[in-house]
C-alpha cells in the first residue's frame, strides 16, 4: 500500500498546492485560490444562487495577489503548518512554501496564469453542473487571521461527495479558511491562515533565485505525456454521477523504476478523483483495501494485471463505484 500511495505522490498534477506538500494531503492537491467574496447579491437581497456564486468565485480565481501568510492544517490525524509566500511577475505567479512542522522541507513553485496555491482552486472544469449536486448558503461573516470573511456553505445533494464551508477575504476575495464536511456537518480537515499580510513586499526575482538548488542538492524531473484514457485501453463502464474525465497523463516506464502510470483525472466542478494505473508487482502491490488521511480516502485494488489507486477528497464509497466501472478495453 506504501508504494502505491508513494506512487500517487509522485505523479500527482497539481502536487504544486501547498498541503499536498505536507504529507497530510489532498485538501489542496484538490488546495489554492481566491474565491470571489458573496457580501451581497446583484439582486440587493443579500442572498446569492449557485450560478451568481460561481461567476463570482471563477472571476476570483483571476485575481493575482501577493501575499505573505501561514497556513494551518488540521484534521483527526493531526496538524500541519507552513509559511508561504506568494508573488506575481506580471507573467508568472510564484510561491514559495516553507514546511514549519515535521521534518524541515521547503518548496518553490512557478505557476504560469494560474491561482496561488495557499488553497486548491475549487472551481475545475465542469463546475457548470455544480446546482445539480450542491445546494449553497450564505452564513453571515466572521473574522480570520485578523480580516473580515463572508462564510459559504456547500452541501451536497447525495452521499457520493463531501460539503464545504467557505470563508473569503470581503476585499480581495481571498480564501482564509476552508473545512471539508462529512453527511453529519462534522469537519473532517481544515486549512485556515493564522496570520497574514497581504500586499506583502514579496520579489518575483527574489523567490527565483531560492530555486537554484542548494550544495549537495540534484533536480530530478518526471515527465508527464498528456494522453486519453481510450488511447491507454481503459474506459469506465458507467460513468460515476457528476464526475466527468478532466485530464489523463502518463509516466513512462523509462522515467521511473516504478514503470509506466496512466493518471485519469475526474472532477464534479469542486472535488476530484484520479485514478492511477499501473502494470501489477507482486513484489510491490501487495495490499488492497482503504486508507484515510484527514478528508482524503485513497483505494488500492488489483484488476487482472493492473493495480489501480484510486485517490480522492471523497466518500470511500465514491473510490469504490469507480474501481468498480473501470475496466480493460484493450
Amino acid at each position: 500500500m506504501k508504494s502505491a500511495q508513494n506512487a500517487h505522490l509522485l505523479i500527482a498534477i497539481s502536487a504544486s498546492c501547498v498541503l499536498a506538500l505536507m504529507p497530510l494531503a489532498s485538501l489542496a492537491q484538490t488546495a489554492a485560490a481566491p474565491l470571489k467574496s458573496v457580501a451581497a447579491s446583484p439582486t440587493g437581497d443579500g442572498v446569492l444562487s449557485v450560478n451568481e456564486w460561481l461567476v463570482r468565485m471563477h472571476e476570483a480565481s483571476m485575481q493575482r495577489r501577493s501575499f505573505i501568510g501561514t497556513l494551518v492544517q488540521t484534521s483527526r490525524d493531526g496538524m500541519s503548518s507552513a509559511r508561504i509566500w506568494h508573488t506575481c511577475d506580471g507573467v508568472s505567479q510564484i510561491e514559495r512554501v516553507e514546511a514549519l512542522t515535521g521534518a524541515p522541507r521547503s518548496s518553490i513553485t512557478l505557476l504560469a496564469g494560474g491561482s496561488p496555491a495557499g488553497f486548491a482552486e475549487l472551481l475545475k472544469p465542469g463546475a457548470h453542473q455544480i446546482p445539480d449536486f450542491y445546494t449553497v448558503k450564505t452564513l453571515g461573516t466572521e473574522r480570520i487571521a485578523g480580516l473580515e470573511a463572508d462564510v459559504v456553505q456547500l452541501s451536497p445533494r447525495d452521499s457520493l461527495r463531501y460539503g464545504y464551508r467557505i470563508w473569503t477575504e470581503r476585499k480581495t476575495a481571498l480564501v482564509l479558511k476552508l473545512q471539508t464536511l462529512d453527511a453529519s456537518g462534522a469537519v473532517l480537515e481544515q486549512a485556515a491562515f493564522s496570520e497574514l499580510q497581504l500586499d506583502a513586499p514579496v520579489k518575483a526575482d527574489k523567490l527565483k533565485s531560492m530555486m537554484k538548488p542548494a550544495e549537495g542538492w540534484r533536480v530530478e524531473q518526471t515527465e508527464l505525456v498528456k494522453t486519453t484514457a481510450a488511447a491507454e485501453g481503459w474506459a469506465l463502464k458507467q460513468a460515476v454521477p457528476g464526475f466527468k474525465g478532466v485530464s489523463c497523463h502518463k509516466r513512462n516506464a523509462t522515467q521511473a523504476a516504478s514503470g509506466e502510470m496512466v493518471q485519469w483525472v475526474f472532477s464534479d466542478g469542486l472535488a476530484s478523483v484520479s485514478l492511477f494505473v499501473e502494470a501489477y508487482d507482486k513484489n510491490r502491490h501487495t495490499q488492497e483495501g482503504v486508507a484515510t488521511t484527514g478528508a482524503t480516502n485513497s483505494l488500492f485494488r488489483r484488476i487482472n494485471d493492473y493495480f489501480l489507486t484510486a485517490v480522492g477528497e471523497v466518500p470511500p464509497q465514491t473510490l469504490r463505484n469507480f474501481a468498480a466501472a473501470l475496466e480493460r478495453k484493450k
